[in-house]
Formats: C-alpha cells, sequence, structure tokens
C-alpha cells in the first residue's frame, strides 16, 4: 500500500520541484540568484557527477550563515548543514535541518565556499535542483529549501 501512495505522490513532487526550479530562474528572483552564482555552486558539488539541473544549489545567505555558525562552534570539527526529508507537513512531507559532522556512504556532499551541505541519497530526489537559502526576518529565522 505505502508503495502505491509513493508511486501517486511522487509525480506531484517531481512538478513541484521543477516549478520551483523554473521560478528560481525567472527574473523576479534573478536579483538573489544571479546564474553564475548557481553555476559556481553546482560546479563546487563534490559528489555529484550529474548535471547543474540536479545538483542542490546553496545560496549566499546559508553560506553566510554557516560560516557564523561554524565560527561559533566551540568543536574543532567542522560541521556540515544536513538536509533531509520526512514525512509530515501540509503536503505529506517536510524539510529537516540539522548540523552535522560526518558523513554517510549514501550521501551526497555539495560544497560552496568552504561550506558543505550534505544529503542523503533518499532526501535527494526529492531536493534536486532546488537552492537551499538562509532568511532572517521579525517572526523567524531559518534554513528554506
Amino acid at each position: 500500500m505505502s508503495r502505491s501512495l509513493i508511486q501517486r505522490i511522487s509525480p506531484f513532487f517531481i512538478a513541484r520541484i521543477k516549478q520551483n526550479h523554473k521560478l528560481l530562474r525567472s527574473s523576479s528572483y534573478s536579483h538573489c540568484y544571479s546564474s553564475s552564482a548557481l553555476h559556481e555552486a553546482s560546479s563546487e558539488s563534490s559528489e555529484s557527477p550529474s548535471p547543474s539541473l540536479d545538483a542542490i544549489h546553496i545560496a549566499d545567505n546559508c553560506v553566510k550563515r554557516m560560516k557564523e555558525l561554524q565560527a561559533s562552534e566551540e568543536s574543532s570539527d567542522e560541521k556540515m548543514l544536513r538536509l533531509s526529508v520526512e514525512t509530515g507537513g501540509c503536503s505529506g512531507f517536510q524539510y529537516v535541518f540539522d548540523l552535522d559532522d560526518k558523513t554517510n556512504p549514501d550521501d551526497r556532499v555539495f560544497e560552496r565556499e568552504g561550506v558543505k551541505l550534505v544529503v542523503d541519497s533518499i532526501s535527494y530526489d526529492f531536493v534536486k535542483g532546488a537552492t537551499v537559502d538562509y532568511v532572517d526576518e521579525l517572526i523567524r529565522s531559518a534554513f528554506l529549501v
């Protein structure tokens, strides 16, 4: 039963991810996410041999915040941002961000300016082509996909 549910939901999420990717590439967001920055992020991905459309892009604000977090950590281990997709939320899935200091054999690692983003192989299928950003607003501060 759960397999058929995944088969029914997958096209919806693939369409939403493609829609988000098109939105990020549209002119209304070009001032925030220049194509050169997206190309730079995808060319620096260390584990993904896939084309840049499948890479996970790391926005400038995300890089800045991760460097702040790394500087505030007392341990000598360099922390990486781990992104995973779990069940829950309004659409049936939710993004979970954690700081991690190790990778697993099935992880994909994306790097920009020394900041590493780690995504497990199952979650990668849901977020490939997306951009990870950090927003700091009056009501919240959070990493976003």
